[in-house]
């Protein structure tokens, strides 16, 4: 055989090979097992909700989930790590609403481009903080703490995890909305700060729901309002801040992304497991026994969501003049 007659019959055989488009690499994924990175400490809530879903993921994937831990950098460590991965759903980001939405605006600069770097694939879960005050505060509503802090400006004050952090940012909002001069005093963590709010050298937090509700349901704190706009399952005792403050939302949500550039079929298919898993009446108990709602979404309406909750919390962090080196 000439070389010629060679080189045409190896042309002719890379010709009949089948280009695996998008919808055939869809067929193929996964082909091996996938990562989630949580940008947290291994022990707090997201990371048990990551562990949750990663376990529930991997049955229909047909291939383990493995859960990463990258803390660090207000949660930008994590989410480089991400954006940086190969765009082929392999990898995914655990999202809270501070590597897209917060950490952008309380930077001077993050290492990712906070919409292009990712591929948003399904929302997950909602959870309330709960508004307590300690009972030595004279209110025993949010209409009589507000007139209470425009009465006493810059005396009350409200404690959170740490500069921020879901608490500091639902306080923040707070002063905003109902214009109130309120001092923030932050912690390291919320075990911390609910040492001070139990002793009365705070006077308020807006913090977890199921760590704040077992304090206030024995008198030891009095609670006021949930950050849902509506009342929570856990607690329909307890009216919603949004009752008083109409429009009033700061309940943190969390989501799953992918890496920037994920072809479409892959996004699909990874948002019909999720989606599929937070319709499961077993998996759905589980979350609103830890005061939880699902909140499963299109890859489009997630998509959405992250730019509004960017555009309402700029707001509110200007306006606080809050900055993160």
């Amino acid at each position: 055989m000439s070389p010629a007659i060679t080189r045409r019959a190896a042309l002719a055989a890379g010709l009949a090979t089948p280009f695996l488009g998008p919808a055939a690499r869809a067929q193929a994924f996964p082909n091996r097992p996938l990562r989630m990175i949580v940008p947290y400490a291994a022990g707090g809530s997201a990371d048990a909700s990551a562990r949750q879903l990663a376990e529930a993921m991997a049955g229909p994937l047909g291939q383990p989930v493995v859960v990463e831990n990258r803390p660090g950098g207000a949660a930008t460590i994590g989410a480089q790590a991400v954006a940086r991965a190969a765009a082929d759903g392999h990898t995914l980001l655990y999202g809270t609403p501070a590597p897209q939405i917060i950490s952008p605006h309380l930077m001077r600069s993050v290492p990712y481009d906070p919409i292009k770097d990712f591929a948003p694939v399904s929302g997950y879960k909602r959870a309330p903080n709960l508004l307590v005050v300690h009972p030595s505060v004279p209110a025993r509503n949010l209409a009589e703490l507000i007139a209470l802090a425009k009465a006493r400006p810059g005396t009350l004050t409200f404690a959170s995890s740490g500069v921020g952090s879901s608490s500091h940012l639902a306080g923040e909002l707070l002063k905003y909305m109902a214009q109130i001069d309120i001092t923030h005093v932050p912690y390291r963590g919320t075990s911390a700060a609910m040492t001070d709010l139990l002793g009365g050298t705070v006077s308020m937090a807006l913090d977890t729901l199921s760590v704040l509700l077992p304090q206030a349901r024995d008198g030891r704190l009095r609670a006021l309002g949930v950050t849902t706009p509506e009342r929570s399952k856990l607690a329909p005792e307890i009216p919603a801040i949004a009752e008083t403050l109409a429009g009033f939302d700061a309940a943190p949500f969390n989501y799953i992304a992918a890496t920037g550039g994920t072809p479409a079929p892959v996004v699909a298919r990874l948002n019909e497991v999720i989606v599929g898993i937070l319709r499961r009446p077993d998996y759905l108990a589980r979350m609103e026994e830890l005061g939880e709602e699902a909140t499963p979404s299109s890859p489009e309406a997630l998509a959405a969501t992250i730019r509004a909750e960017s555009a309402r919390w700029k707001q509110v962090i200007e306006a606080a003049g809050i900055r993160v080196e």
